[in-house]
């Protein structure tokens, strides 16, 4: 007997075997088959879903669920007016934090004030408190004096202004978080992705660098897991500072590895470890992306996170301890170390299937594109990104460069597995609004950026069901409604292949399902 059948829906499978449905069968979570396979079958329950649109939850390949929910429900000043209002509302948040606490401040970006928050200015309003306003990007921050005063000698800064590994020096100071804190900020989070449609995502980094929270981060999803606060299936992505050097025997192929040798795919299901996240370079809203040739009006071409000798050998070493690889590289200079570092690898160390995969792939040159291709390299891009801030991207690559980011068509037309992803909270992760960006290229103002990589819809909604499951190595279990998979799906109000592309963003996520229950509904009531 059959726990649930789903009738009366446009079941759009993903899977070319059977590219379509009207009826669904689920037992135990999974899916047991489509149409005359189940028809017949009795079930404890019959839905009728009204004729809407179903599809594979939606998979977000590159997420900050900790990040997010705690920039979600910290003082913001992305609305301030300006530096002053900005200030004032900062002092307001100090006043009411207690002495030795930190006072910390999300939605930061430095462009709509034409300059940076300074040190001096914190001063004036932080009330004795250590005050740390995080940049939207992730990859800066403006501190007071009374954080430079605890940072290491030699941890270079502009009047506050800290990037990359200075950045990570102060969130080193800053943590840990609580366990308590961090899994009411992961369950936040999560049911903003699940009232999306999204129903697994990749973390991407606890450990350590620039997102880390908590030494004991882990403890958090495992707390959240065991309490039924873990929304979404959650691969944990480890940064690569947290591996250290092993005294493994010499045959075992060790250099490094975490406590007990852990690596990629420790786990079950619902919650495991993922990739070894490795950075290269920063971001371009702080104008941090390592690129070969600099920013349009400004003397420098951002930077490389650390030595590239240092990111190679940890690169070689993460592949040859058998973890894979995902390599935050946004600029074109990035992705050069980024490819050399993993050919070379391969080349020391050959494995097959190893689905190493680039993160974000900012601005990736034409030359650059066989050489994904040749390396079997996955793209995970961050459609959003230009839907949000692409005007400016534009702007700041030049006419050149501009067609060259966060591409699609490219790297599709290359051979190249491409994953869709979010980067939450550094943009909104509406995984439609992003669909709609990879098939018309047109950024939030109606800006056109590179629309000769425009992609179809159904590649679109392939990269962010299976090509996203193939990246995080889910693709027997997720990605596709086909018997034997989770029965995790988005009901969508319209089809986003009917639909004029322009609206695929405004499609309603009617009800999203986890392993066969609703685990949302919108406003809109669903037919039983």
């Amino acid at each position: 007997m059959l726990d649930t059948r789903l009738v009366n829906a446009d079941f759009v499978t993903m899977d070319p075997a059977r590219p379509g449905a009207r009826q669904l069968g689920i037992w135990q979570g999974r899916v047991v088959g489509l149409d005359e396979e189940v028809a017949s079958l009795p079930a404890r329950e019959e839905i009728d879903l009204g004729g809407a649109t179903v599809l594979p939850g939606f998979i977000d390949a590159h997420v900050h669920l900790a990040w997010a929910g705690l920039s979600a429900r910290s003082p913001r000043i992305d609305s301030a007016a300006g530096v002053e209002d900005a200030l004032t509302r900062i002092g307001a948040t100090a006043e009411d934090t207690a002495p030795g606490e930190w006072v910390d401040i999300s939605g930061y970006d430095q462009r709509p004030y034409g300059r940076h928050l300074t040190a001096a200015e914190l001063d004036r309003v932080s009330a004795g408190r250590k005050v740390f306003v995080v940049h939207d990007s992730g990859h800066a921050c403006v501190v007071n004096s009374a954080v430079l005063n605890l940072l290491p000698e030699g941890i270079d800064h502009e009047d506050g202004v800290l990037a990359e590994s200075g950045m990570a020096a102060v969130r080193e100071l800053r943590q840990p978080y609580s366990v308590t804190e961090l899994v009411d900020a992961i369950e936040h989070a999560g049911r903003t992705c699940l009232a999306e449609g999204i129903t697994a995502c990749a973390e991407a980094g606890i450990g350590g660098g620039l997102i880390s929270h908590s030494p004991v981060e882990l403890a958090a999803y495992q707390r959240a897991a065991d309490t039924g606060r873990l929304p979404l299936r959650v691969q944990l992505m480890v940064v690569g500072d947290a591996l250290r050097r092993a005294s493994a025997h010499p045959d075992d192929g060790i250099p490094r590895a975490l406590d007990l040798g852990l690596r990629t795919g420790f786990g079950g299901d619902r919650l495991g470890i993922g990739a070894l996240k490795v950075f290269t370079d920063g971001g371009m809203m702080p104008r941090t992306a390592a690129l070969t040739e600099p920013y349009v009006g400004l003397e420098h071409n951002g930077e490389l996170y650390a030595d590239p000798r240092a990111l190679t050998e940890l690169i070689v070493d993460g592949h040859q301890a058998g973890w894979q690889l995902a390599v935050h590289a946004i600029g074109d200079r990035a992705v050069d170390v980024a490819l050399d570092a993993l050919e070379r690898a391969q080349r020391e160390y050959p494995r097959s299937d190893v689905r190493h995969r680039i993160e974000h792939a900012g601005l990736v040159r034409p030359d650059q594109l066989r050489r994904f291709a040749d390396l079997g390299v996955t793209a995970v891009v961050q459609p959003n990104f230009l839907w949000f801030l692409g005007d400016d991207y534009a702007a700041i690559m030049g006419e050149d460069r501009a067609p060259w980011l966060y591409r699609g068509r490219g790297f599709l037309d290359h051979g190249v597995a491409l994953a869709g992803s979010s980067d939450r909270p550094v943009t909104e992760g509406a995984p439609l609004r992003a669909i709609q960006f990879m098939v018309e290229r047109r950024t939030s103002s109606g800006r056109t950026v590179g629309g000769d990589e425009g992609i179809s819809v159904e590649q679109a909604l392939y990269a962010y069901t299976v090509g996203a499951a193939r990246a995080c190595r889910w693709e027997d279990v997720l990605g596709s409604i086909s018997p034997g998979k989770h029965a995790d799906l988005v009901v969508l109000g319209d089809d986003p292949r009917r639909v004029r592309p322009s609206s695929i963003g405004e499609i309603e996520v009617r009800a999203t399902i986890s392993g066969g229950v609703f685990v949302h509904t919108s406003g809109t009531s669903l037919p039983r």
